[in-house]
């Protein structure tokens, strides 16, 4: 069981020739409105790769509460643990440009309710994987951490958008994944030269740091050293959400069993094919082509 606490938002996507510079206003080419969120998106990913799903956070009492989840109820993703409270859903204003790329801002809404104390005891086992983001609470993510490691459940945590992590946090987190930029300040944070001497504090621990590098594929250690593994080749359209795309296959590859060296492989594939569908938890890939993919690699 892949159980994920996080954020539920709506997405606002605006595509554009090219992302605006400051002061600048641009003529859209088109506008969307769809569900998305990190917690809400890792969830999907993660359900659609396999795994079977409970998502604990929070909506509002608001027109967006029934977009932000509409997918994730159709997919079958347990939502019992999502909380209807006073207060805006959390909201992302999203620019695509012709090349993919993206630039979003974030209004938490009720996200900031979330509190641990949402996820029973009971959905913290030895065969839970607990995925978590920053979109919410940092000391609830922490209190989090503690009672699922000390329960035995495996602590997956992708450190994203950055923020300074408590060494007490990394100590819980079985799996951390960052992208470049995350990894680098997350190395500055903790005194050291670069992301390579940050992979460097995770090798020959038991703990895991997996880095994303967008199309050159993902660092990730191990007992044994530092590995790379290319991403597929792909004509990206949108990379909103591959991110979370890859997070949330990782996570559902390493919940049924399979070995980092796998779940970074699917999490690559999942990644991969997310750029070439446009939207966030619309482009999340199921588990056929997932696998298929991942056998390329």
């Amino acid at each position: 069981m892949v159980v994920v606490f996080g954020s539920l938002n709506v997405d606002l996507v605006a595509r554009v020739p090219r992302l605006p510079e400051p002061g600048e206003t641009l003529r859209a080419i088109d506008f969307a409105v769809s569900p998305g969120g990190k917690g809400a998106n890792q969830a999907l990913a993660a359900r659609r790769a396999g795994a079977q799903v409970r998502l604990f956070g929070h909506i509002g009492r608001d027109a967006m509460a029934d977009p932000a989840v509409q997918l994730l109820q159709a997919a079958g993703v347990d939502l019992a643990g999502v909380q209807v409270t006073d207060g805006a859903t959390g909201i992302a204003l999203i620019h695509v440009d012709a090349d993919g790329q993206n630039a979003i801002t974030v209004a938490a809404g009720v996200n900031a309710a979330a509190r641990a104390a949402q996820v029973p005891d009971s959905a913290l086992q030895h065969d839970t994987t607990l995925l978590m983001q920053l979109e919410v609470p940092l000391a609830e993510i922490c209190a989090l951490a503690r009672r699922a490691a000390t329960r035995g459940a495996r602590v997956v945590l992708n450190a994203a958008p950055a923020a300074r992590l408590p060494v007490e946090l990394l100590d819980d987190v079985a799996v951390l994944i960052v992208n470049e930029t995350e990894a680098e300040a997350l190395a500055r944070d903790l005194e050291l030269s670069d992301a390579r001497a940050l992979c460097t504090r995770f090798v020959g621990t038991e703990h895991t740091l997996v880095i994303t590098r967008a199309a050159q594929g993902a660092l990730y250690t191990s007992v044994e050293g530092v590995h790379e593994r290319p991403a597929p080749r792909v004509t990206a359209v949108d990379t909103v959400g591959a991110g979370d795309a890859f997070t949330g296959a990782l996570a559902a590859a390493l919940d049924r069993g399979a070995d980092v060296d796998r779940a970074v492989s699917e999490g690559l594939a999942a990644g991969a094919l997310a750029c070439t569908r446009h939207g966030a938890q619309a482009a999340m890939p199921r588990h056929d082509e997932i696998r298929a993919l991942a056998d390329t690699l």
